[in-house]
């Protein structure tokens, strides 16, 4: 067989830089010494910038979802009403965990590739007035919906609830403007925009937050979030309660000062570009977008064409191109396939999985316009450029 690169055009985990997976190969430090206390305290620093929060910003040992159950046991406790807006397998998750959890769970249904109307969630405040947490979603990884996050954080500021966001597959992809836009709780990983590895789950909570979070009286271990924020500033370098990832943590610190090199607003705006370059392409093709109303920066959400599954592009784009997008979840496992462009990605990596994508649909006996999926990117890029 000929040689195929392997390449990443999936939501998650994304591609890694050469000098973030270099700096994994380091010796590792023992995590009480000042030399390591110095690294993690230029993260906790810098990390703040993609939160654009001025509060401190926590770092677990966790996946994303361990993230999301740290926020829940922190801002509720059991018994007590969440409200989560479930409109994909992410936002269900949000449901799922509290359920588990023994909390109440006043749902949202929203259609799957439908973004929330804000009004919704300003109906459900008004139907359970005793509501302590807002559960929603920056960017649904599973439908390609971008939410109204800004819209919705004005809605519950007026109320006693908290506001938490999943933003693991948004933050450092999709604006997200933690302390001017009012929300009181922001997880995420680092395996999406921040282009590493999985493994640490990044929490940062508004003042509303810390005094719900410093209030809880259920039991919490690892998950006591107040007990993390006190190591944090006990002393003048941060320190973490418990053992933390301190490869991954260095890695953070590398992917940090390139996020830092290029700046959050060309950031927002190279994806912004990159989802545009995706989804015109697509169209062009005959494609139909999940999402085309209210369409994430992040992933961009495909309907398979008629008489072919989702799984078969998939599966065809990998094994002989190298080029790993992923299906559907849930109800839509065969339905649609979906495209990642997000962290590490750049224009070159749209146009190589239009042209990847043109060859396989062809070879699944769909006709497809040769070369206009690339044509349209190329035409989104060039008028970028002007």
């Amino acid at each position: 067989m000929s040689l195929i690169k392997k390449r990443i055009m999936a939501p998650g985990p994304t591609e890694v830089p050469p000098t973030v997976l270099a700096a994994a190969g380091q010796p590792i430090l023992h995590h009480r010494t000042p030399q390591y206390r110095a690294i993690f305290a230029e993260v906790c620093e810098k990390i703040k910038v993609v939160f654009q929060t001025k509060q401190t910003v926590l770092t677990l040992a966790a996946g994303g979802t361990g993230g999301m159950e740290a926020l829940l046991t922190n801002l509720s406790e059991p018994g007590e009403t969440v409200i989560v807006v479930s409109g994909g397998v992410f936002g269900e998750r949000w449901a799922k965990i509290a359920e588990a959890l023994g909390r109440k769970v006043a749902k949202i249904d929203v259609e799957w590739g439908k973004a929330v109307d804000p009004a919704q969630v300003e109906a459900a405040l008004k139907a359970n007035p005793e509501a302590v947490l807002v559960l929603g979603t920056l960017s649904e990884t599973s439908t390609g919906v971008e939410h109204p996050i800004e819209a919705i954080a004005k809605v519950v500021a007026g109320s006693k609830a908290c506001f938490g966001v999943d933003a693991i597959s948004g933050l450092g992809a999709c604006k997200l403007l933690m302390d001017e836009w009012k929300i009181d709780a922001v997880v995420a990983g680092t395996q999406k925009g921040l282009m590493m590895p999985p493994g640490l789950a990044l929490i940062a909570l508004s003042d509303k937050g810390w005094a719900k979070a410093n209030s809880i009286k259920s039991g919490r271990f690892y998950w006591n979030l107040p007990t993390a924020l006190k190591s944090m500033t006990a002393e003048k370098l941060p320190d973490t309660t418990y053992t933390p990832n301190v490869s991954l943590v260095m890695q953070l610190r590398e992917s940090l000062n390139l996020i830092h090199a290029e700046g959050m607003e060309a950031i927002w705006q190279r994806h912004q570009l990159l989802a545009k370059a995706a989804r015109e392409g697509a169209k062009a093709l005959g494609l139909k977008l999940l999402a085309p109303d209210s369409p994430s920066c992040a992933v961009t959400a495909v309907w398979s064409p008629e008489g072919v599954e989702g799984t078969a592009v998939v599966k065809k784009l990998r094994d002989e191109w190298g080029i790993s997008i992923v299906g559907g979840q849930g109800k839509l496992k065969t339905s649609i396939f979906r495209i990642g462009h997000l962290g590490y990605a750049d224009r070159a990596d749209v146009l190589m999985t239009l042209a990847a994508l043109e060859v396989v649909l062809t070879q699944l006996g769909v006709k497809v316009p040769r070369g206009e999926g690339v044509k349209a990117a190329q035409g989104v890029f060039l008028e970028a450029a002007k």
